[in-house]
């Protein structure tokens, strides 16, 4: 469904990505992981259109959208969830959840998807008028995943989304996300949480200094002796 190809980006004369090569199929859960500065979150704004890759090409279901807004992707299928939640502070919940479906022309059709973004976050709908700005960042991190469903995507960007938050809320997180797995979602998921990323993805890259430096299954990246010293704090020994 989504593909990256040879995809380059810079900040002013300093290189951020390095031709890297990335894809997500229908329905399939993929993890990008590297620690900080890595180039997730700059991965994730170039697919959003947020970003303008200095080369190569983006691809969703077999056409390219690199040249286009950010508005005309989202009308295409790709919702970004971004780091740092970034709600609509002075605005409620369910102002939140609406705005998420701005560009629909179905409107008989969202409030029962706001119901279902209620059911499925019970606690979302328990403080529906509450100004999301006021709640915790847990809460608030449900607001964005929400808001960013209404849109009804065919991708999902997902970045960072557990950065920051307890481990209760980050096992929230988890099973929301594998939840809309099961439901068929398609899911990009940025973290640095990588034991949380492989637990929730069928394939997963791992994002090092701008390059993608492995790739595979959780299961063949956790059995890599450097991805195992990296990112699960495991020993290697000497060949």
């Amino acid at each position: 469904m989504l593909e990256l190809s040879a995809i380059s980006a810079h900040y002013g004369k300093n290189q951020v990505l390095r031709s890297i090569d990335l894809k997500v199929g229908a329905g399939e859960v993929v993890a990008l992981i590297g620690a900080n500065a890595a180039g997730k979150s700059t991965t994730m704004r170039l697919i959003a259109g947020l970003k303008r890759a200095t080369s190569g090409s983006i691809t969703l279901d077999g056409t390219e959208i690199g040249g286009l807004s950010t508005p005309k992707r989202v009308s295409l299928g790709i919702a970004l969830v971004p780091e740092g939640r970034q709600v609509f502070a002075q605005s409620t919940v369910l102002e939140n959840l609406t705005m998420g479906a701005y560009h629909r022309a179905d409107r008989n059709h969202i409030q029962p998807d706001i119901d279902a973004m209620f059911a499925m976050f019970p606690r979302l709908g328990e403080r529906r008028n509450q100004r999301a700005g006021s709640m915790s960042g847990g809460e608030q991190q449900m607001v964005a995943i929400a808001r960013g469903l209404m849109a009804k995507p065919k991708c999902l960007l997902l970045d960072e989304p557990t950065l920051g938050l307890a481990p209760v809320i980050v096992d929230e997180i988890s099973a929301t996300v594998m939840k809309l797995a099961r439901d068929g979602m398609t899911i990009l998921l940025a973290e640095q949480n990588a034991a949380m990323a492989l637990e929730v993805a069928s394939r997963a890259y791992v994002l090092a200094a701008g390059a993608i430096s492995a790739q595979g299954t959780p299961e063949q990246l956790k059995a890599s002796p450097v991805v195992a010293q990296l990112y699960f704090g495991a020993e290697t020994t000497d060949a």
